[in-house]
């Protein structure tokens, strides 16, 4: 059994902060690439930010620059530093881990999410 978790969402004022956090617990063997995504109201999910196992990370066009995604392998936890938030970013932020499980079975894993809410 492996589960997903994230926290740290909440209602922050335009230009604030926020740090998420999302713990992968369970069976894991290994964890590949680990990633945020936000689905506004009325919009499809999308990908925000991706980080390999050894480090390599991506980021949508929307978050370079305020947004730093980061990786604890030994603790198994990702995080998402947001910076200079705007209301364009609220919206639901979901975690999702690539692993392996010590009964061989490689699949991906969503959180539930967590609520971010930038007011104006």
């Amino acid at each position: 059994q492996v589960q997903v978790v994230e926290s740290g969402g909440g209602l922050v004022q335009a230009g604030g902060s926020l740090r998420l956090s999302c713990v992968a617990s369970g069976s894991i063997f290994s964890i590949d690439r680990m990633g945020w995504y936000r689905q506004a109201p009325g919009k499809e999910r999308e990908s925000l930010a991706t980080v390999t196992s050894p480090g390599s990370s991506n980021y949508a066009n929307s978050v370079k620059g305020r947004f730093t995604v980061s990786r604890d392998n030994a603790k198994n936890t990702l995080y998402l530093q947001m910076n200079s938030l705007k209301p364009e970013d609220t919206g639901i932020y979901y975690c999702n881990a690539q692993i392996t499980t010590w009964q061989g079975l490689n699949r991906s894993y969503w959180g539930r999410g967590t609520q971010v809410t930038v007011s104006s």
